[in-house]
């Protein structure tokens, strides 16, 4: 039995753009679908993904199972997919769609919804999609591909079944199947085919069966012993109910954390939601083990189903430029309803789809904006807090977390599913211009004396710098304390000779970034801002001439004598 993706489940669409002239349209397509993202072909689009050879991406994408928008010629897209395609049932949507918009042709992906996705995309630039389905067009309606809410239970079948119909069979509907009171169906009420819409199972001969997705797995007892998947199978075959009908797993708030239940929504591919049921489903016969089947009086939206486990994702941009930002970050931001941070960043990781929320505030506001994010997260949202750089050096992991360590007695803060995604710090991007610097041990030090007493800060200045450790300075500049940095460098001649080197980055992966090696004896805090990341070298750092003429590599030896 092989069941159609329904559009309501699948990843966001990517939507492919070769070249500028294309990124109107895209950002157009774009804001039909949320969550979906511009991939642009790198030295030639800004995209919000980029790549650089056009087969091999596509090839991943349609690996992946994400529906592609392509914004070329389709012959350019066919070739590039042929090796890859293979069975029908089991791929993307995949359209070709021209630069200006004027044509929108789906490729692959008819039992994928691709036929449903030219309409939607046609429909929002205003053109006639070139649909070329014999069924769809015979009938205005494709009985494969059961819109949002409805699955079709064998797809080896309908496709017998839809083949019987454009022989010249009748059929008639049994159940509630409204998108089809307006299709061009062959009808007759003794017809020997049926369409039956039911959440039961049927072996009838001559029934295509879809089901509605209006089954809920209700459970209110963990088991103390076997799966909650094989209790819910075993429910389900009691009361004949087709395990596709199933919408989502309802369980107490209580249960929020717990694993089992999210393992078995995994098994079960339905979205585990928590909270009570509604008055209006229908509660049938119990195993009496805490597992319950209830049905729907129509498809259910899970999202209308008490609430999700919400999810606080805290993330680093890196530098500034989007290559290097990691991917999970890019995914977690087109997956976020809510975007918090520093406004400055919150603006750096867009663009954002119309339904995200953004919430910027000023820069000294991390507390309040870390208790801010549980909050949201708490009603079921999927929160993302951004930092510059990586979320764990000087920046929001940290007030995050310590919001969480204050608040222990919150449960509904700590159910919340908390992770910290990397990122590229400004240390290690600077580090990577210049070669390796940090090749062998150093520490990060920040020079700002905003959170902690400046006495704290020439202590561990003293130290590092009598220990021979490379330096990364944190903000080593501020228009309110100009002196911090000459005051740190004082500390570092003590111990370290005038030869020593010193790596200036500034805006390192932002437009007009600098990169300067220069000598301690030579460094002067003029030629240093807040932009600027300071990396003073040990004993051992040394540097050479780049063959290009584009200044010296810098590098620290993993040995030392």
């Amino acid at each position: 039995m092989a069941s159609v993706r329904a559009l309501n489940d699948q990843v966001p669409v990517a939507i492919v753009v070769l070249g500028t002239g294309a990124v109107d349209t895209a950002r157009r397509i774009q804001a039909r679908y949320p969550g979906s993202l511009v991939h642009g072909l790198a030295s030639r689009v800004q995209g919000d993904v980029t790549f650089t050879e056009l087969g091999l991406h596509l090839r991943e994408l349609y690996a992946r199972n994400t529906p592609i928008v392509a914004l070329c010629a389709a012959g350019i897209v066919i070739r590039c997919l042929a090796s890859a395609v293979g069975d029908k049932t089991h791929e993307p949507p995949v359209l070709a769609v021209a630069e200006d918009g004027s044509a929108v042709v789906p490729l692959l992906g008819g039992l994928g919804g691709v036929n449903v996705m030219a309409r939607e995309i046609a429909a929002a630039l205003d053109v006639a999609p070139a649909i070329t389905t014999s069924g769809e067009l015979r009938f205005g309606t494709c009985l494969l591909n059961p819109p949002a809410g409805y699955v079709l239970a064998d797809i080896e079948h309908g496709k017998r079944f839809v083949s019987d119909l454009l022989a010249g069979a009748t059929t008639r509907i049994e159940g509630h199947a409204p998108w089809l009171d307006a299709a061009d169906l062959p009808r007759a009420a003794d017809a020997g085919l049926a369409i039956r819409i039911t959440p039961h199972t049927s072996e009838v001969a001559g029934e295509l069966m879809i089901h509605p997705r209006c089954a809920v797995v209700c459970v209110t007892v963990l088991p103390s012993a076997g799966s909650i998947v094989e209790r819910v199978r075993e429910s389900l075959r009691e009361q004949r109910i087709a395990p596709m009908a199933l919408a989502a797993v309802l369980a107490p708030l209580s249960m929020m954390t717990s694993g089992l239940l999210a393992e078995a929504a995994q098994v079960l591919d339905v979205p585990l939601r928590f909270g009570t049921l509604r008055a209006d489903f229908v509660m049938l016969e119990s195993l009496d083990d805490g597992v319950t089947i209830a049905l729907a009086p129509q498809p259910l939206d899970p999202s209308t189903l008490g609430q999700a486990r919400g999810t606080l994702t805290v993330i680093g941009l890196g530098p500034g430029s989007a290559d290097l930002m990691v991917p999970a970050a890019r995914s977690a931001l087109s997956l976020a309803d809510d975007v918090l941070g520093y406004e400055t960043y919150v603006r750096m990781a867009g663009p954002f789809a119309p339904h995200q929320v953004l919430h910027c505030t000023d820069n000294r506001e991390e507390m309040q904006r870390a208790r801010h994010a549980f909050e949201l997260a708490s009603t079921g949202r999927n929160v993302v807090v951004v930092s510059s750089g990586d979320p764990g050096v000087f920046a929001m992991a940290a007030a995050v977390l310590e919001a969480l360590d204050q608040a222990r007695d919150n449960a509904l803060w700590n159910a919340v599913e908390l992770q910290v995604v990397p990122g590229v710090s400004a240390a290690l991007a600077t580090a990577a211009r210049a070669g390796a610097p940090l090749g062998h041990d150093f520490c990060m030090l920040s020079l700002s004396d905003n959170l902690k007493p400046w006495g704290v800060i020439e202590t561990r200045l003293r130290h590092a710098a009598q220990a021979d450790l490379v330096m990364a300075f944190y903000n080593p500049v501020s228009r309110a304390r100009p002196w911090q940095l000459d005051r740190a460098l004082d500390i570092v001649r003590e111990y370290r000779s005038a030869e020593t080197l010193i790596v200036l980055g500034r805006n390192i992966g932002r437009p007009g970034e600098t990169l300067t090696t220069t000598t301690l004896d030579k460094l002067r805090s003029s030629q240093v801002d807040m932009r600027t990341m300071v990396i003073v070298g040990s004993s051992t750092t040394r540097s050479f001439p780049r063959t290009d003429g584009n200044g010296d590599w810098v590098y620290t030896p993993r040995w030392y004598e």
